[in-house]
Parts: C-alpha cells; structure tokens; sequence
C-alpha cells in the first residue's frame, strides 16, 4: 500500500475511532441524565414508580413486607405513608401509616386512597406470593383544617386524641386570631407572630400554599393550620445541582478527550515527522546519517534494530531516506576518493611529464653548448633518448584526449567484421617478436570454430595492448600470460586474458576501472597514465560488450571480455 494511501486510511480509522468514542460518551452521559431525571421524579412523586422499582425495594419475610431504608426515605421526603396489603386486606407491613389495623376492607382501602392528594399502588408477585403496596402522602393543610374545624369551639382549641397525634406526627401548628389579627389561642410548635398584619395574613394566606385560613364569621375568629415546608423545592434544588454536577463531569471528560487525542496525534504524526524533517535538514548539511539522541541512539529504531510503533507508518518514506542516506554517504565518500585520486594523478602525471622534459632540456642544452664538440654517435644517442622521451609525453596526451573524447561522445567507431581468432592471434604475435618482451611466455587458444564480430580494429587493438601491457609492465620477468577465444551458444564471444603474476589487493580491484587511479605495485614509476583501463572499460561499452576482471594477491590476475557474435552495427543497417 503507498504511503498516501496508508495515510488516509489511518486518518480514516482515526476519525471513526474518536467519532464511535464521542458518541459512546454522549449515549452514558444522556443515559445517566435520563437515570437522574427517573431517580428525580420519583424522589419528588413515589407514584411516579414502576413496578419493578417497587419491587427491588420491598422484601417479603415471613409472611411480613419490609420496605428497604431507600423507599422509606422517599416516603419521609413526600410526608407519605407506605403499606402492604394481601389480596384479602390483610397488613402485611406499613410505615407511617395513622391508622393503627391489621385489616381493612376493599370499601375502606379504596376510601383512604380517595381521600389522598397523590397515590398509588402496585401488585407484587413474589416468591408464590401476591400483595399489594399503597402509597399516599398524608393530610395536607387544607384536610387538616377541614378536621379541626369539627372540634374548634368558639374562642378556644378543643382538639381530640386523635387530632393531637395527628398534628404531632405532621409537625403542625394551629393558630387563633382575633378580628384585629391578635393571637388567642395556639397548638403545636412554631416561630410565630402574635399578632398579624393585613399585609402579612394575605401574603400567608397567598404564598404559603402549606398553610390553611378558616374565617368564622359568628365567632369574629380566624384560625390558620400549618403544616413544614414541603421537601420538594429540596429535591428540585438537588436536581439542578446534580444536572449541573454531571455537565461539568461531561464538559471535562471531553476537554480530557480532547487533550489525550491532541498529545496522541503529536506523538503518532507531529514527533516523526519533526525527526524525518531533522533528518532531511542533515543531509542537507552534509551529515549522512539517522537522528541520533544524546546517548548516540536511533531515534528511529528500538534495541532490536526494529521501526519503533510511532515510525511504522512512515515505514515506506523512512527505508527511501535510508537508500538516499546511503547513496549521498557512498557518492560523498566517492567524491572523497576521486579527489583525492585526481589530485594523486596530476601531481603523477606532472611528474611523468616532467622527468622526461627534463631529460629532452638537459640533452638540448648540451647539444646548444659550444664548449664541446659532440661526435656523430653521441648526437645520435643524445637525439634518440629525446624522440623516446617526448613519444612518452605524446602517448600521456594522447590517453587523456581519448579518455574526454569518449566520456563527451565524441569518439567515433567504424566497426567491421573480423574474425576474432585471427585478430588476437596477430596482436599476441607483436609482442612476441618485440625484443623487450623476450622474458614474458604467451599462449594462445583458438576457438575451434569461426568467431566473427563486429569491431573497430584500431579501437580494439588499443583494448588489448592495454591489457596486454599492463600484465607486462604490472608483473615480474619469467610471468605467463594465456590468452584464449571460446563463444557461448554460439551467439557470444568470450575473450580471457590470464596471468600468473603477482595480482591486485581488494582496493586496487576496486579502483581498477575509476580515471586517474594508477597501480602502485610497479617497479616504473613512470609507466601508465593512469588512464588505460578507464579507456579500456569505455572502449568496450563501445562495442556493446562488458569487461571483468578477478584477482587475488599472489595468484595472478583474469580479465575476461565479452562481445555479441556476428551482430551488425546499427550505422550499418541504417545505411
């Protein structure tokens, strides 16, 4: 997969995964809303309940119901009463209830729930057993005052057993005024005025809808019934309180979000490619190698040399930094070796040069000179070191000449077909009739059959003298060189140049074919341009064959050239 599409596909999988995880948080924060809303409502109206909530807070033990300390507050909070009845009437279990049996009738347990602001009831099923709970809130102000108005006497508060208990377990207050608003007579306890207002009886009167106001028009008294604030203006402020509570949980749970997601973003895409641009910045600089950290690690890889998790994305750009990290280090130090070998050579071949023109200038002045008289041997001998000297000289500019006319394209190449055999044949002959040569064994095997290529034969021969010449010049008197032609399938012609001599260490193999490099394993400091096997190896890419050479110190040397058989050139066919 490229790395474009690997890119869209994680920022895809990404943006679901924070997508899925925003929408998992929002479905639990409503959910959990919606839970609170339930728990509120029954909290401020039991009856609001279902059945199954009834049911996980009642428990029937022993043919008795016990209501959990949970159902029971809820009762306290809505000043209501609880009960358990079986199917018969029968009380199986009760909490706040004023009336004190333990068994009421179909007609009285529908009259009680009539008689109540809210209720409700449900049926249980549980364990073979059938009940029913009831749930009614108890007296308001209002059923209250109804009550004590049957046993208010005319100045003074004649209350019974009954409306005193009941009073007591409400937490009430009653109260009798005077036309002028004055107190005169007083049950329960409460902080009160003695003595009222018009302004404040009817602000009472309006605004506390937990008070109850009988005028009694014979007596010219008021009588006023309280009951405690109700609690549900609490359970809505806790409400409120709660709602507020779980935004500021959603709002920080997502801000959290937020957060994690933006420090994990920075270390999955900010953090690489802050080190791959590093990374560019030295090669930039010229620094070819990974960031490193203080400790001199990659901050690339772990311990085992592996990608670290965060890198793997990046694998596909990383491993082409790494190659081009490579390549510009080898080019580099490449770069390095050629200076430093150009410079070599010139200053090599500015000796070369030199020593010869010193020579060629010595004999001249000698010859110019007037005080002495040269015979005519000595002026030959004199004329013949300075023609071998500058033949030297033309033959080192000559080598550089060819070696930019064939890197420019400029050398031009007539090839034509010649028999392979015969040509190599009467280039191993020259050297064996040269008398300089006479210390140097040639053999020569033949290919049993025709070999006909195309070649340029000036260009050629200067192919094998170089090679030839170097494995004179390059090895000692008495070496062996064995020079044979063989073809391949009949299509390639295989030129091998073997010797027996000292051979090349790994760095002088390596070099062999790089411009300016010069052998060093020779007793002539003054031999080769360091041109020759530079121009060899481009000669023969000239003739569409490939050149390679094996050697080892102390077992000799193999240079082995290969070209294509009997195929015409292509000027050739143009033409």
């Amino acid at each position: 997969m490229s790395l474009h599409k690997h890119f869209l596909l994680q920022f895809f999988l990404q943006l679901i995964f924070v997508c899925t995880v925003l929408v998992i948080l929002t479905i639990a924060f409503f959910g959990l809303i919606g839970y609170n809303v339930m728990e509120e409502e029954i909290i401020e109206n039991l009856n609001e309940a279902d059945q199954d909530y009834i049911a996980s807070n009642v428990k029937s033990i022993d043919d008795n119901v016990i209501f959990e300390e949970k159902i029971k507050g809820l009762a306290d909070l809505q000043d209501g009463w609880l009960m358990a009845v079986s199917l018969e009437g029968e009380v199986k279990g009760s909490y706040q209830l004023s009336e004190n049996k333990s068994t009421f009738s179909k007609s009285e347990l529908a009259s009680m729930m009539a008689q109540n602001e809210a209720n409700a009831f449900w049926e249980i099923n549980e364990d073979d057993t059938t009940y029913t709970v009831l749930f009614g809130k108890r007296q308001t102000a209002s059923n209250l005052l109804d009550l004590i108005s049957k046993e208010w006497d005319q100045g003074e508060l004649t209350l019974s057993k009954e409306s005193e208990e009941q009073l007591q377990l409400l937490g009430g207050w009653i109260q009798v005024l005077d036309e002028g608003g004055n107190e005169v007579d007083f049950a329960g306890e409460k902080e009160r005025n003695v003595s009222y207002s018009l302004t404040e009886l009817l602000s009472l009167a309006k605004n506390d809808p937990e008070t109850a106001i009988s005028y009694n028009e014979e007596a010219g008294q008021t009588l006023i019934v309280g009951l405690p604030p109700s609690k549900e203006g609490e359970s809505e402020e806790k409400f409120i309180k709660r709602m507020g509570i779980g935004f500021l949980i959603f709002s920080f749970l997502v801000m959290m979000i937020v957060m994690i997601g933006a420090f994990w973003y920075a270390s999955k895409f900010a953090v690489p490619l802050l080190t791959i641009m590093k990374w560019i910045q030295n090669l930039g600089s010229g620094i070819f190698a990974q960031p490193m950290d203080r400790h001199q690690r990659s901050l690339l890889e772990n311990k085992k040399g592996k990608l670290k998790r965060k890198y793997r994305l990046y694998k596909e750009l990383i491993t082409t930094l790494s190659y081009l990290t490579s390549t510009l280090k080898e080019n580099e130090q490449q770069r390095k070796r050629m200076t430093q070998t150009r410079e070599e050579w010139i200053s090599g071949l500015s000796h070369d040069l030199k020593t010869p023109l010193s020579s060629i200038t010595g004999y001249a002045q000698m010859l110019q000179s007037d005080q002495y008289s040269w015979n005519e041997s000595e002026v030959r001998e004199f004329a013949g070191t300075m023609t071998e000297k500058s033949a030297y000289m033309m033959n080192l500019l000559e080598d550089l000449t060819l070696s930019y006319r064939i890197k420019n394209q400029a050398l031009s190449i007539a090839k034509e077909k010649t028999d392979l055999n015969e040509f190599v044949r009467r280039t191993i002959i020259h050297y064996i009739n040269d008398p300089n040569h006479y210390d140097i064994h040639f053999t020569f095997e033949p290919q049993n059959d025709e070999a006909n290529v195309f070649l340029d034969p000036k260009w050629f021969r200067r192919i094998m003298d170089n090679i030839i010449s170097n494995a004179i010049s390059y090895n000692p008197k008495g070496t062996t060189i064995k020079i044979s032609v063989s073809l391949i399938d009949k299509h390639l012609a295989v030129i091998v140049f073997e010797d027996d001599g000292v051979g090349m260490d790994h760095r002088t193999l390596d070099q062999l074919f790089e411009r300016y490099y010069r052998g060093t394993n020779t007793s002539d400091s003054g031999n080769g341009s360091g041109l020759g096997m530079a121009i060899t190896k481009q000669l023969v890419n000239l003739h569409n064959g490939t050149i390679n050479v094996k050697s080892e110190p102390g077992k000799g040397t193999t240079v082995r050239i290969i070209l294509p058989v009997g195929e015409e050139p292509r000027e050739a066919l143009e033409a």
